[in-house]
């Protein structure tokens, strides 16, 4: 008589469970999975949500992701024994790890746009999305230990729930975007409400190794009323509303910052020169655009021995300085001289360069308005400077300007100087 191995009998049953599923209307799957809802509101103890921002916790992650995408085909296996890719090596960039017990046993990469734009751009179309204005990040690179894989979300969601509070809190956050294999894009449009960027599948996306893969997106201040419609009147259990956007888990470690930047850059030029040097060639086989924008990013000085050296002679790539801008979101307060009524709007400040900044207002400014303008730096910084506007334009989500300074104060001159400099998360 024959035996089979448990594995065997658990892949049979999951194939049989799937023909089922397959088998039932949409809307009737959708009930199916959002039924199998296991989120713990109140998780282990020994559990630990955080940005990865060590040498370690950043291999811990880049091991268990290379693991999980050689099992799933989406990787070929590495020497190095790590996934590691160019958009992990920028700073706008970060990776959340979930600790048990002091053990990496979960991550999750988000990447905001920059000038690699994303991963999955080069298959999808994100034109849609850009139109509807606010800030995009790729989620990515989302990988559980094999050995936390069978118990019932206890990682997962737990990491999910960061990655949504990171995301809408601290990380200036609208759209969410995915690349996913076809079999699992239906938990994601069911339990998330994700929508696909396009009805057809892609076949072969080359950055998971050929997998095919659908893409979607989701728009986070419509995905927290669909929450609370859909989830709202459930079981603390299955109630993803509570989960996500009310309760309040004391695993989760959010970084510590002293200004309102919106990203926790970690890569020292140490940690760059070990993952993207040593342990790989990612930055060797950057043709000289790739380098070039490199450089642009890492333009401080203390970078420029571990950044690769651009192989041809065509200047056209050759970076040049400017003032480097910087990501933040700090409210701020525009006021006009007593001459023009002494009248003053609010303003959100989100990006500053050490000549100026660009701010979102709800109201109309004309270009050429010249005030003083106060803004909040951090918790305890303060500055008050004045500017002119020099330029504006519209959004459905209001008016976006730019100002340049007429002279910086110290205030300014520090916070530029802290972001151009401070490399490490908890620093800012």
């Amino acid at each position: 008589m024959s035996r089979f191995r448990p594995s065997h009998w658990r892949k049979k049953l999951h194939q049989t469970v799937r023909r089922v599923l397959a088998a039932m209307p949409r809307e009737t799957r959708f009930r199916v999975y959002r039924s199998m809802i296991d989120c713990d509101p109140e998780p282990d103890p020994r559990l630990e949500l955080k940005v990865a921002a060590t040498q370690q916790e950043l291999e811990d992650c880049f091991r268990i992701l290379h693991d999980a995408y050689v099992a799933s085909g989406f990787m070929k296996p590495s020497p190095s024994g790590l996934r590691v890719t160019m958009y992990h090596a920028l700073p706008s960039t970060t990776t959340l790890c979930a600790k048990y017990d002091g053990r990496v046993v979960g991550t999750m990469s988000m990447i905001r746009e920059g000038v690699f734009g994303f991963p999955l751009q080069s298959v999808f179309d994100l034109s849609d999305v850009r139109a509807k204005q606010g800030q995009i990040a790729e989620i990515s690179a989302l990988a559980v230990h094999p050995d936390f894989r069978k118990t019932g979300g206890a990682i997962l969601f737990p990491l999910m729930k960061f990655m949504y509070q990171y995301c809408t809190e601290y990380f200036d956050t609208r759209h969410l975007v995915i690349a996913v294999n076809p079999d699992k894009i239906e938990l994601y449009e069911s339990l998330l409400f994700f929508e696909r960027l396009q009805e057809t599948v892609v076949d072969s996306y080359d950055f998971a190794n050929g997998a095919p893969a659908v893409g979607a997106t989701l728009d986070l201040p419509v995905a927290k009323e669909l929450f609370r419609r859909v989830y709202g009147q459930r079981k603390d259990r299955k109630n993803l509303h509570k989960y996500f956007v009310t309760l309040q888990l004391p695993h989760i470690k959010l970084p510590k910052r002293r200004y309102f930047t919106t990203n926790d850059p970690v890569l020292t030029p140490p940690i760059l020169d070990y993952f993207f040097n040593q342990r790989s060639s990612v930055f060797a086989e950057l043709d000289d655009r790739g380098k070039a924008l490199l450089w642009s990013i890492y333009d401080q000085p203390e970078f420029r021995a571990v950044l690769p050296l651009l192989s041809g002679t065509d200047t056209r790539f050759h970076p040049t300085r400017r003032h480097q801008r910087f990501s933040l979101r700090c409210p701020a307060e525009l006021r006009f001289p007593a001459g023009d009524g002494g009248r003053s709007i609010v303003m959100t400040v989100i990006e500053i360069s050490l000549s100026g900044f660009q701010a979102q207002s709800a109201l109309g400014i004309p270009v050429g308005t010249k005030g003083l303008v106060h803004v909040e730096l951090g918790t305890h910084e303060r500055t008050t400077l004045e500017a002119t506007v020099v330029r504006q334009h519209h959004s459905d989500t209001g008016e976006f300007y730019g100002f340049r300074l007429t002279e910086v104060d110290d205030a300014w001159r520090r916070c530029v100087g802290a972001l151009e400099t401070e490399h490490v998360a908890g620093d800012l």
